[in-house]
């Protein structure tokens, strides 16, 4: 259009007869013009960019599932956590042992080495490994021998276990599962802080093995760092007790903790933090930070879902967008000022790129731009570009 409408307007307008010559200044301009809005700065910058901040990201041991979750990343506005394993060491420890009065103790640690056998859950490996300690490994291969021979075994996720034995049930697990009510736990009992592990035998009470977690060192400094990444809300959401819960929030200063909740309660729990916070504004995104097969359907329910990827369950790295290779909960601000470093380092590129094209083309369509100044204004241009999208990969920490 530049090379062959101009001449035949100019002509028609002062009535000339048309010669090559008329045409060879605006053909001239035409492959300037061609050459300068080549759209590769666009094409490589952009993308690259991308690319960078996964690579950046990874360099971090954030692996980062997709491109997308970067632009999401950037829109964090609330972030939620799990409890054990996340913000915890997870490696529990049993602090009490404390059983009924009609039961020794060496009863109550037999019924509970034959009733968390055949579990795989923290608080199980905790109980077997302090009883295993406490009796020895020749008293606990009996009970193993016993235990692997119980039928009827059942296991309610965040609950607790059931089996048969020698004709009666066998249970443990909270005061809810076991009691039907988690205020009919022995007024005791209540008072101490932990995770409370309760048994039966027939129907009657047997007694409670207390454990206790500590908190990860870095986790009040990953909740300080994402406060100063500009994250608005933070909630803890557990199976624990409320008393033990809100002490956890409340060192870590969280602006809320939801306590006592099963698997199914902690995504309608979740549900609720999305919706309440995307009321005002659609777009703001709601992640999840989780590590036990539990937390699965809250990961794969989040808008983005971050997993433990050192001590997290298959699972949860499975359903999860991002993944943590160190487990260690300061990543997550890390991700956080990744993808805006990314996203602002994009959006350099596009309005430097267009900004240059723009003046290049209006200074080539009248004339003043030569061929060296459209080879800048592409090939220079996608340089420039490049160099900036690889800022991405130096991602200082503060």
């Amino acid at each position: 259009v530049l090379a062959l409408l101009p001449p035949l307007v100019l002509s028609a307008v002062h009535s000339s007869p048309l010669s090559w010559n008329a045409f060879v200044p605006w053909i001239s301009r035409g492959l300037v013009f061609l050459v300068i809005s080549c759209p590769c700065a666009f094409v490589i910058s952009v993308p690259l960019g991308y690319f960078g901040g996964l690579g950046g990201a990874a360099k971090k041991g954030i692996l980062i599932k997709g491109a997308d979750l970067i632009d999401s990343l950037a829109k964090t506005d609330s972030v939620v956590f799990d409890k054990t394993g996340t913000l915890t060491a997870g490696i529990l420890t049993v602090q009490h042992i404390l059983p009924a009065e009609q039961f020794s103790t060496e009863e109550l640690l037999e019924l509970a080495y034959i009733a968390e056998y055949h579990s795989g859950h923290p608080i199980a490996v905790a109980i077997k490994g302090a009883i295993q300690g406490q009796l020895g490994k020749e008293k606990t291969a009996v009970f193993e021998k016993e235990a692997a021979e119980l039928r009827q075994y059942t296991e309610k996720a965040g609950s607790g276990v059931k089996m048969l034995r020698n004709g009666q049930e066998l249970a443990a697990g909270s005061a809810l599962f076991i009691f039907g009510d988690a205020e009919k736990q022995p007024a005791s009992i209540a008072q101490i802080e932990g995770t409370k592990v309760f048994l039966s035998y027939g129907g009657r009470y047997v007694g409670c093995i207390i454990c206790s977690d500590s908190i990860k060192p870095q986790s009040a400094q990953a909740i300080r760092e994402l406060r100063g990444a500009g994250v608005g809300y933070l909630e803890m959401l557990t199976g624990d007790t409320k008393r033990t819960g809100e002490k956890i929030a409340a060192e870590l200063q969280l602006d809320r903790c939801s306590s006592e909740l099963l698997p199914h309660e902690k995504v309608a729990r979740f549900e609720a933090i999305s919706a309440e916070r995307k009321k005002a504004d659609a777009h703001k995104v709601c992640v999840f930070v989780g590590d036990g097969i539990n937390d699965a359907p809250v990961l794969s329910r989040a808008d983005i879902g971050i997993a433990m990827g050192a001590m997290g369950s298959d699972a949860a790295v499975e359903a999860a967008d991002i993944v943590l290779m160190d487990d260690d909960t300061r990543k997550v601000s890390e991700a956080i000022k990744i993808s805006k470093k990314c996203m602002r380092i994009v959006r350099q590129n596009i309005v430097f790129a267009i900004g240059v094209k723009v003046a290049c083309l209006i200074l080539g369509a009248v004339g003043l731009a030569n061929m060296w100044l459209a080879i800048f204004a592409d090939v220079g241009v996608l340089i420039l570009a490049v160099l900036n999208a690889i800022r991405i990969l130096v991602v200082p920490r503060d």
